[in-house]
């Protein structure tokens, strides 16, 4: 049986999770962010005190590893870390978009699974029309890989010339107006949470899949430089 500690900062939300196996037996969650220097050890150590209580384990922790907010991820890996060193167990890094795609498996929207063909398309927020996204098949197989876009109303056109495409994420709320491909479908009010690594922590540490603790660094895309949407420029 896994035990696993799950820890999602990467938005402005805040969670922690303990999993045996693929059940969620305590998870502490908070919206009201972005406060994940203030809450986050709070959260942890209520988590390590209803593991032990209960004589339960902890054999590895995972944690979201970006993309998203720079402070949050930092915040989440540096806790992380220290669980990892502290109690002698392995460390997880977790794809934030692929958790986000585990999210919207569940949803009633997609309760017979996904059509033949389909693909997930999950959207964390950035800054105005930017968003950091990425392309998954039903299995989770990368067709696009992460990237920071600027979307337009042609964005992902030839994808969605052939592929019923699914939106989800703070990112795909705010782009419900500009994408208008018959193909494009927005499952609304997806936010990434703890719980959300659950699926894929346990199928890692089956495989022994784990991260070098000391070296491990989140995935920040902090090399993207976002230029202006075509429509901007035609309007300057």
């Amino acid at each position: 049986m896994a035990n696993i500690i799950l820890i999602e900062t990467s938005s402005k939300a805040c969670s922690v999770a303990l999993s045996q196996d693929f059940d969620i037996v305590f998870k502490k969650e908070t919206l009201e962010g972005p406060n994940h220097a203030a809450v986050l050890g709070q959260f942890v150590e209520e988590t390590m005190q209803f593991a032990r209580e209960r004589g339960i384990a902890p054999q590895a922790v995972a944690v979201s590893a970006g993309p998203g907010s720079y402070t949050g991820l930092r915040i989440g890996v540096s806790e992380a870390k220290g669980l990892a060193f502290g109690l002698n167990i392995p460390l997880i890094g977790i794809s934030t978009l692929q958790a986000m795609c585990c999210h919207v498996m569940f949803c009633p929207i997609l309760e017979e699974g996904m059509p033949e063909g389909g693909l997930y398309c999950p959207m964390m927020d950035a800054r105005r029309m930017e968003v950091y996204t990425a392309l998954y098949d039903a299995a989770l197989n990368e067709v696009k890989p992460v990237s920071a876009e600027v979307v337009d109303e042609n964005f992902l056109a030839d994808m969605l010339d052939q592929h019923p495409i699914y939106f989800f994420g703070d990112g795909a709320d705010k782009c419900q107006e500009v994408i208008k491909h018959p193909n494009a479908h927005f499952i609304p009010n997806i936010r990434v949470m703890a719980k959300d690594l659950m699926a894929l922590a346990v199928k890692a540490f089956n495989a022994g899949k784990f991260d070098d603790t000391a070296y491990f660094v989140p995935f920040y895309l902090k090399e993207f430089v976002a230029s202006k949407p075509k429509n901007l420029l035609e309007n300057l």
